[in-house]
């Protein structure tokens, strides 16, 4: 079946001029308008396509079918792709550039001064000699996740143009995913009628994920009580130094930058304060459920421990699910992850399974009953200004996106 890799890179290249980095501040989902700005692009090109059932509803959720001309025992599957790129105090403004990797240093923006040092980015090695999207050293790039809204996109158009024979196939762009899956766990499922369905939203060449973090997210206030100086002793509690007793109870170890394969980890990254009140914010991450919440107990215990510390402080500690583990959510059916696999092999990748140190919209689907393992966008180095995309492994994600739809017609 054959597929353009420029008019692939095309798309990408056209998605990511568009901003739409998430705003984890709004309130409202979408939380940025240039997602909605994407989403209307997208749904106008699904028109052209002549897909059916193009919805593109309040939340910025767009949705559409491609409906089956092949063997009515085909199962329906499902694509799901989000529209948001994170914000990691960058630039929304995507610069990309296409350089020929040598194995040497890069220098991605001379008037920055803005160097990609080869001898601390080994995952480049494998790609040598071949052509590669960077960024300026301004912003991230987007392939996370604009490589696979062209991956989504291209498929679609190579099927409906090659009359390759499919099943049905549901299509759904969401919003907001980088904070916290705001638009998978709204979308109308009635819309999205998948047997199990997939996300493109993995790194290097062959990553191949069925489980996932189990995550929380802690909100902790604390007010102090004010005082002018002059008449503080007795009287002044400082919520910055209450904060920061509280952090100093966290193993420092128990981190991010410490823990690797199916550890977990408590990560302090969000504070604020001022005379009056401080603010934390508190990752908390676990494949093991009951590992995951002892974390979460574990932590109020810690919060009650600096409030027997500062009687007079006043500590609120609010802890909210974000994802769980796709894995506990695949049950029996694991057609998903055979067809995955059989994908891998017709197109000779040999699958790399790791347990994701995150999570991806497939949690939130998994968990409202559609199992959506997830596969490489071909891009490395996601949430940095290193972000980068290899042409031939984001051609290899494309093809497997091809061969899924191919072999669910022949299963």
């Amino acid at each position: 079946m054959p597929h353009s890799g420029s008019r692939l890179l095309d798309r990408f290249l056209r998605y990511v001029a568009i901003p739409s980095q998430s705003s984890a501040q709004a309130t409202v989902v979408p939380s940025s308008d240039g997602q909605w700005t994407l989403a209307s692009l997208l749904r106008d090109e699904l028109n052209e396509l002549g897909l059916k059932d193009v919805h593109l509803d309040e939340h910025c959720v767009l949705t559409a079918h491609l409906p089956a001309n092949g063997p009515a025992t085909a199962p329906r599957i499902g694509f799901c792709a989000h529209l948001d790129t994170v914000d990691v105090g960058l630039s929304p403004e995507i610069h990309p550039q296409i350089l020929r990797y040598d194995g040497q240093d890069i220098c991605l923006n001379p008037e920055r001064d803005i160097w990609l040092l080869a001898d601390e980015h080994p995952e480049l090695t494998p790609h040598i000699g071949q052509d590669v999207v960077f960024t300026d050293g301004t912003s991230v790039l987007g392939a996370d996740n604009k490589a696979a809204v062209a991956i989504v996109m291209d498929m679609l158009e190579t099927v409906i143009a090659s009359g390759t024979p499919h099943g049905d196939v549901f299509v759904a762009f969401v919003p907001d995913e980088e904070i916290g899956l705001r638009g998978a766990k709204i979308m109308n499922l009635e819309r999205f009628p998948a047997e199990f369905a997939y996300t493109v939203d993995a790194c290097a060449s062959g990553e191949f994920v069925y489980e996932t973090f189990n995550a929380a997210q802690a909100k902790i206030t604390i007010d102090g009580v004010t005082a002018h100086p002059m008449a503080a002793k007795g009287v002044l509690v400082n919520p910055i130094l209450v904060a920061t007793d509280l952090i100093a109870r966290f193993d420092p170890h128990d981190t991010p930058e410490h823990t690797e394969g199916r550890e977990g980890y408590c990560w302090v990254n969000g504070f604020s304060g001022d005379q009056a009140t401080a603010r934390l914010s508190v990752s908390i991450r676990d494949f093991d459920r009951t590992n995951f919440e002892k974390r979460k107990a574990d932590l109020q215990k810690k919060v009650a421990a600096t409030l027997t510390a500062f009687p007079r402080a006043a500590i609120s500690c609010v802890i909210a699910d974000v994802y769980s583990n796709i894995a506990s959510a695949m049950g029996n059916d694991r057609r998903s992850i055979a067809l995955l696999e059989e994908a891998f092999a017709a197109c000779g990748i040999t699958p790399n399974v790791i347990p994701m140190r995150g999570g991806t919209d497939g949690s939130a689907l998994s968990a409202r009953g559609i199992p959506t393992p997830n596969y490489f966008t071909g891009g490395l180095n996601f949430h940095s200004i290193y972000e980068c995309l290899p042409l031939p492994a984001f051609a290899q994600a494309s093809e497997v996106t091809l061969r899924l739809v191919t072999l669910a017609a022949q299963a």
